[in-house]
C-alpha cells in the first residue's frame, strides 16, 4: 500500500512531503531487502556533504538565490547521479532529501522549511534511534515498544509468576518442533510479541520473519504448505485483518494445511482503539474450508493446536492477551469436531451452598462463551450462585464447523441461554446461535458482545466494562433470563 501511494504521488507530481522515519526497527529488528536498501542510503554521506554546502552558500545570496533555484536543482541532480548509483524514491518521481539526523530538531526544521518551497513531491529520510535518551529502551528497543509496569531507574520490567497464552504457545512450538521436522514458523516482524523468539533460536532454518507484510506471510504459508511443510503463522488478531483476501484465495480455496495462531484476540489492554482483536470471528466465519477455534486454557490450547497439526486442514486458533486461568478437568477433554466444553457450575464451589441445592434450582441458565471470556464468565457464575441462581458454562472450542444438533440438544435442558463473545455482535457466533435457537422456539436468550462502535484505550477490565462484557454485566443477563 505504501508503494502504491508513492507511485500515485509521483505520477500526480503535486506538492507533497513524505517523512520517512527510519529507526531501523519495526517492533522487532527490521528484515528484508527494503530495510537493507534504506541502510545503504544512510551511508551516502558524500552527496549530503556537497548538498549542504551548496544550500548554505545559496542562502547567503538573498536576491540571486531565488533565481538560481532551478539551476542549482539541476546541478544537485547531476551530482546525485554521480554519487548515488540509484534511488528508489527518485525513480518514483520524488526529490530525495536525507538521511537527516532526526534528533537534531533545529537542522530538521531548516530542511523542512527548505523542501516546502519545492513544487514537487519530496521524501525526507530521517534517521532516529528507538528509545533515544533512555538507555534501557535504547539497549532493548523490542521490549520497550509496548511495555507494562517497570522501574524507571533501571528499566526492570515487572514479572508475574503466571503463564500467559503467548508463553504457553511458545513452549508448544518448541515441543512440537522437536517432534515434527516439517513444522515451520512464520511471523510478520513480531517474533518476540508472538512468542516465536525461542523457536527462532532453536530452529533458525525453520523460522521466517517476513517483516511487516502480513499479506505475504499468509500467501507464503500457503506455498510452504503445498511444498509439504506444516506452516504455523502467528499474527495479532488486529493485523490479520490485512490478509482476508489471502486467507480466502491462497489458504482456504487451496485447502492448504496451514495453522494460524491469532494472538491478542478479543479485548486487548493498553494498546488503544486500533489493536482490539474483535473482528476476526465475523471476518473468517463465512469463509469455506476454514476452521475457526477458540481456546480457554493452556491445556485446551495444547489439545487444539496438536489437533490442528494432525487434522491436515486450514485452521485458525484465537486466544487472548491474558494469563492462563486455573485448569478444571473438563478443559482436558479430547477435541471433538464442532463441539465445545461443558463446565457445570458445581466446579466453582460456593461456601454454604451444596451441590444438591444447586441441582434443585428450577431456573437453570446456560452461558455459551468464547474461550477468551472464560475468566469473566466463571466470576459471573460464582456471583449468580451466591445470588441464588444457577448457570453452567459451555465454552466454544469450535466456532466453525459447529455441531448444531449437539448444541440444540444441550440447550433444550436449560430455561435460557446467554451468549458471551469477545468479538463483534454483528456477524458473530452468538447472534447466529441465538437465531438458531429462535427457529426451534427457544426465544429466552441474550447476546453479549462488542457493539457496532470503536472502543477506546483502556485496561482489559475497562474495555470489557465499556462493551458490557464485565462479570457484572454477564450476571445481569443471566438474571434477566431467569425471570
Amino acid at each position: 500500500m505504501a508503494f502504491e501511494g508513492l507511485s500515485h504521488a509521483g505520477q500526480l507530481c503535486k506538492n507533497l512531503i513524505v517523512v520517512l522515519n527510519d529507526n531501523q526497527m519495526s517492533i522487532d529488528h527490521n528484515t528484508g531487502s527494503v530495510s537493507r536498501y534504506l541502510s545503504r542510503l544512510t551511508m551516502t554521506a558524500g552527496y549530503q556533504t556537497f548538498r549542504y554546502r551548496v544550500d548554505k552558500a545559496i542562502d547567503k545570496i538573498p536576491y540571486l538565490g531565488r533565481h538560481l533555484e532551478k539551476l542549482v536543482f539541476r546541478i544537485k541532480r547531476a551530482f546525485k547521479g554521480l554519487l548515488l548509483t540509484n534511488n528508489l524514491f527518485v525513480d518514483f518521481g520524488f526529490e530525495y532529501v536525507g538521511p537527516l539526523d532526526g534528533h537534531n530538531e533545529a537542522a530538521l526544521e531548516r530542511e523542512l522549511r527548505r523542501v516546502s518551497k519545492l513544487h514537487r513531491p519530496v521524501v525526507v529520510h530521517v534517521v532516529t534511534k528507538k528509545g533515544k535518551g533512555y538507555s534501557p529502551a535504547e539497549n532493548n528497543p523490542e521490549l520497550f515498544h509496548g511495555i507494562g509496569p517497570f522501574q524507571i531507574s533501571d528499566g526492570t520490567v515487572e514479572k508475574f509468576d503466571t503463564q500467559s497464552f503467548t508463553e504457553a504457545f511458545s513452549n508448544l512450538m518448541i515441543e512440537d518442533g522437536e517432534k515434527n521436522r516439517d513444522l515451520v514458523a512464520i511471523t510478520a516482524a513480531m517474533a518476540k510479541g508472538t512468542g516465536l523468539s525461542a523457536f527462532s533460536h532453536k530452529f533458525p532454518d525453520r523460522f521466517f520473519d517476513v517483516g511487516i507484510a502480513e499479506e505475504h506471510a499468509v500467501t507464503f504459508a500457503g506455498g510452504l504448505a503445498k511444498g509439504g511443510k506444516v506452516p504455523v503463522v502467528c499474527i495479532y488478531s488486529t493485523f490479520i485483518q490485512r490478509s482476508v483476501d489471502q486467507m480466502i484465495h491462497d489458504i482456504a480455496l487451496q485447502k492448504s494445511h496451514a495453522i494460524f495462531m491469532l494472538d491478542r484476540a478479543g479485548a486487548v489492554p493498553s494498546d488503544g482503539v486500533t489493536h482490539q482483536g474483535i473482528y476476526d470471528i465475523a471476518l473468517f466465519r463465512p469463509i469455506p474450508e476454514l476452521e475457526l477455534m477458540t481456546v480457554c486454557s493452556e491445556a485446551d490450547l495444547r489439545l487444539c493446536f496438536e489437533w490442528a497439526i494432525e487434522k491436515g486442514t486450514s485452521v485458525v486458533i484465537r486466544y487472548p492477551k491474558l494469563t492462563c486461568p486455573t485448569e478444571v478437568p473438563q478443559m482436558s477433554t479430547p477435541v471433538e469436531l464442532g463441539r465445545g466444553i461443558l463446565i457445570p457450575c458445581t466446579e466453582f464451589p460456593v461456601e454454604n451452598i451444596s451441590e444438591a441445592e444447586l441441582e434443585s434450582k428450577k431456573k437453570k441458565i446456560l452461558i455459551v462463551a468464547t474461550g477468551g471470556m472464560y475468566s469473566e464468565v466463571q466470576k459471573a457464575v460464582r456471583a449468580v450462585v451466591l445470588d441464588g441462581g444457577y448457570a453452567d458454562i459451555y465454552l466454544l472450542r469450535f466456532i466453525k464447523p459447529f455441531d448444531e444438533s449437539y448444541f440444540l440438544e444441550l440447550a433444550s435442558h436449560y430455561n435460557g441461554v446467554v451468549f458471551v463473545e469477545d468479538g463483534v455482535v454483528i456477524g458473530g457466533i452468538g447472534e447466529y446461535l441465538a437465531g438458531l435457537l429462535a427457529e426451534k422456539g427457544q426465544t429466552n436468550s441474550r447476546v453479549l458482545g462488542f457493539e457496532d462502535k470503536f472502543y477506546s484505550h483502556g485496561s482489559r477490565e475497562e474495555v470489557l466494562e465499556m462493551a458490557g462484557l464485565s462479570p457484572a454485566h454477564i450476571k445481569k443477563a443471566v438474571k434477566e433470563c431467569s425471570n
